[in-house]
């Protein structure tokens, strides 16, 4: 609660959630005596905790303000055990690896309070769960130099000495900082008092310092205060904070505040330039206090998003048709305050102080697997430099040279590149149709990859990046790879065959979706394999499998679904040159390729996802 002195208006609202009938909720018979026994029996759920520290998702579990569940007399620990029974029982689902605590746990910060709710936390202990707790302006007051109080007695240091990741606390007791492994990574949990004192603050410095490459999640009872719109402010001791510990410590992304109500969140620059959220969250003012109402924050860091999920366990394990009216509406908070999304890129946003380490380049001679047939790579040039000719580096004397679709058309090298390509470096077209220009390439007349028609299987791969401006009418259906030759002059007319298309190409649509269109050796009709639609500006891996039999189309290794069963064995031929980044269409150039192209390879077997570039 935000008031720092107990009001007559928050004592009658606290007796009065106090009062509230729980044979409503479907606990008839249960007294309030009853109710706080229940917590002694905490311990006895066994578990265990055992995080998948290797997944790249993982939950951080939060619970506000509890402090209307433990008010001198009115005791009802029954919510609190609920939801912690509830993240142990679902710790495998949402692989969650930690708890937090933002303070106002009781109402006054009294002994008797201090020992029930300390009860309510031993389900934790005795399951070994990490967690932290911070102290409230209704736990402590004054600074973390106040000394000894009944809070410290049961969530000093000395409560922590068996938790897992527990790193240390101040001399005072009162700030503590935790360490969890998730997602291939440490990260800090810095858990600090109400007040920090000026030595508390100077201690959390250090402790960031100690830990230079560890992302920070800073938990306190006060940094901001939501507005009505959802969005939040900085507290005057939240400016303080800002000032003096989190503006200058890139390494702290995450705050997460009590205290105020009702929920927000906002989004500041730190001095690096880079995100900080800050996000308060508070149900002490809803029914039956919050009834230990937790948030979620799921981290998955292969989608690049934090999901956040708020509800109540204590609710939801109670059958539906003895909710009453009120606990009805508390299950699970939908609102876009309560259930949201933050988008972060975590590499980007941890690089400042964490850089992820660059990939290698691969030598050339390391992609040359069995079966390579043509191999060309961009690396090596300088950016900008006009493309003259690329040598095939696999030995077979596929070589492209330079041609163009107009004047003045140059295709030239690029210094942007795949994160996991072998080479890097690439070519950058800038090609299209309306009106028709650009710089393309292709093989020499009588190149041995003219004449083959992959009757064994084949495998061909490229890295390739779609700009920012691409115009689906200027530039759908442009080539990455094609074959020259019309599908009529090569006999292939079966149904709906356009007698004018290339036999072979490698294309994007105009919704950007991948398409490989190709002319079998064993049909007269045309196999196609799609993609879906990609997002612009970013670098992407193709790969088209056949072995034989079926073709497969992969998007950065995985296999999409638009792959047909129907059978298709090799590729029609007449003899003519392949093009890089030119489209053929009725005998003439029709299109040209705007975008990058990184490295590309063939070879005539199929390979495995493993064996592939991206790999």
């Amino acid at each position: 609660m935000c008031d720092t002195h107990p009001t007559r208006r928050g004592f009658l609202r606290a007796a009065g959630l106090a009062g509230a009938g729980v044979a409503g909720l479907g606990l008839a018979g249960v007294t309030g005596t009853s109710l706080a026994n229940a917590s002694d029996a905490a311990p006895e759920l066994r578990t265990g905790w055992h995080p998948d520290v290797a997944s790249p998702r993982f939950t951080l579990a939060v619970m506000p303000d509890t402090q209307y569940l433990f008010d001198q007399d009115r005791i009802h620990p029954e919510p609190i055990v609920a939801s912690f029974r509830y993240l142990l029982t679902s710790q495998a689902e949402h692989n969650t690896v930690f708890l937090t605590h933002l303070g106002d746990l009781t109402q006054n910060g009294l002994v008797n309070e201090m020992t029930e709710v300390s009860k309510a936390f031993r389900t934790l202990d005795a399951n070994q769960v990490a967690y932290s707790v911070v102290a409230g302006n209704h736990d402590v007051s004054g600074t973390d130099q106040r000394g000894d109080t009944p809070y410290l007695d049961n969530f000093g240091p000395s409560r922590f000495t068996g938790s897992p990741g527990f790193g240390g606390a101040t001399p005072d007791g009162y700030n503590t900082w935790h360490r969890f492994h998730a997602a291939g990574r440490d990260w800090l949990v810095l858990a600090m008092d109400w007040r920090a004192s000026a030595g508390g603050i100077a201690w959390a410095n250090r402790v960031i310092a100690a830990h230079p490459k560890t992302p920070v999640i800073l938990t306190t009872h006060e940094i901001v205060g939501s507005n009505d719109d959802g969005t939040a402010e900085l507290s005057d001791w939240g400016r303080q904070l800002w000032d003096e510990l989190i503006n200058n410590n890139d390494q702290i992304f995450l705050t997460l505040n009590g205290h105020y109500w009702g929920p927000g969140r906002t989004t500041r620059k730190n001095t690096a330039g880079h995100d900080v959220h800050l996000h308060i969250t508070n149900y002490q003012n809803r029914y039956y206090g919050g009834a230990a109402m937790i948030r979620l924050y799921h981290f998955d860091l292969a989608r690049n998003t934090i999901d956040v999920q708020t509800l109540s366990p204590w609710i939801m394990a109670q059958p539906p048709e003895v909710r009453n009216l009120l606990a009805r509406e508390e299950v699970e908070l939908t609102s876009d305050v309560d259930y949201f999304s933050v988008p972060i890129d975590f590499t980007a946003r941890f690089g400042g102080f964490d850089p992820a380490p660059a990939r290698p380049a691969r030598p050339a001679q390391q992609l040359l697997v069995p079966g390579t047939i043509a191999y060309w790579r961009f690396d090596g040039q300088a950016d900008g430099k006009a493309v003259a000719a690329v040598p095939d580096v696999s030995g077979s004397h596929n070589d492209l040279s330079p041609a163009t679709a107009s004047a003045n058309s140059t295709l030239t090298y690029s210094a942007d590149y795949h994160p996991d390509q072998p080479g890097h470096g690439s070519l950058r077209f800038t090609g299209g149709q309306n009106p028709l220009h650009g710089g393309y390439l292709t093989t020499a007349q009588g190149a041995p990859l003219n004449a083959n028609t992959f009757q064994h299987g084949y495998t061909f791969e490229a890295f390739f990046k779609i700009p920012a401006d691409f115009d689906s009418g200027n530039n759908g259906w442009q080539a990455l790879l094609s074959r020259w030759g019309e599908s009529g002059k090569a006999g292939k007319s079966g149904g709906a065959t356009d007698p004018q298309e290339p036999i072979v190409t490698l294309s994007l649509s105009g919704d950007r979706e991948l398409q490989w269109c190709v002319y079998p050796v064993n049909q007269t009709g045309s196999a196609t394999n799609w993609g879906h639609e990609l997002p612009l500006d970013a670098w992407w891996h193709v790969a088209v499998v056949n072995d034989g039999r079926h073709t497969v189309l992969y998007v950065d290794g995985c296999p999409v679904v638009r792959n047909p069963s129907t059978p298709s064995n090799g590729l029609t031929t007449l003899n003519q040159p392949w093009l890089l980044g030119g489209y053929e269409y009725g005998g003439s150039i029709n299109q040209v390729f705007n975008g990058w192209l990184g490295d590309v390879r063939i070879v005539a077997r199929a390979l495995s996802v493993p064996e592939f570039m991206i790999s």
